[in-house]
């Protein structure tokens, strides 16, 4: 059986890729996961699928770059860069931009019989939205 970061790799290959079937067979039906930036609570693969889509339609060229992953039994925890540029509506922005998205990620899955039944995603929403030109920078105090 593959282990947790194996299974986690192939679930970025997916990604990156646009595979959606091969995710599939990664993914439990049922996955839990949570975008925690966001607040978003995810309860199945199709939601899940949905929520990985709204990253594409937003940055067509989105990637997890550079991972380094850390196999934790059951679990698999992953540092990556997530990069992409702005070509269309992301989230509530349905402003197009053109800017880049280039910073770090962490993810964090639960595997159990080869297949991943929940995870959660930590990034600083702030870095993204300034990088992408949807918000402004913070002014120092």
């Amino acid at each position: 059986m593959a282990s947790s970061v194996e299974i986690h790799r192939a679930a970025h290959d997916a990604f990156n890729e646009r595979d959606w079937e091969q995710m599939r067979s990664l993914m439990a039906d049922t996955i839990a996961y949570s975008d925690r930036p966001r607040g978003l609570e995810l309860g199945s693969f199709d939601e899940f699928l949905g929520w990985l889509k709204e990253w594409t339609t937003g940055m067509s060229d989105a990637r997890v770059n550079d991972p380094d992953y850390l196999e934790a039994g059951e679990y698999s925890v992953c540092r990556f860069n997530g990069q992409g540029t702005n070509d269309g509506p992301i989230g509530p922005a349905q402003a197009t931009t053109g800017k880049r998205m280039d910073m770090p990620f962490c993810e964090i899955l639960h595997i159990q019989n080869g297949r991943v039944i929940s995870g959660e995603i930590f990034y600083d929403q702030l870095t993204m939205l300034t990088q992408l030109g949807l918000a402004e920078a913070p002014v120092p105090a």
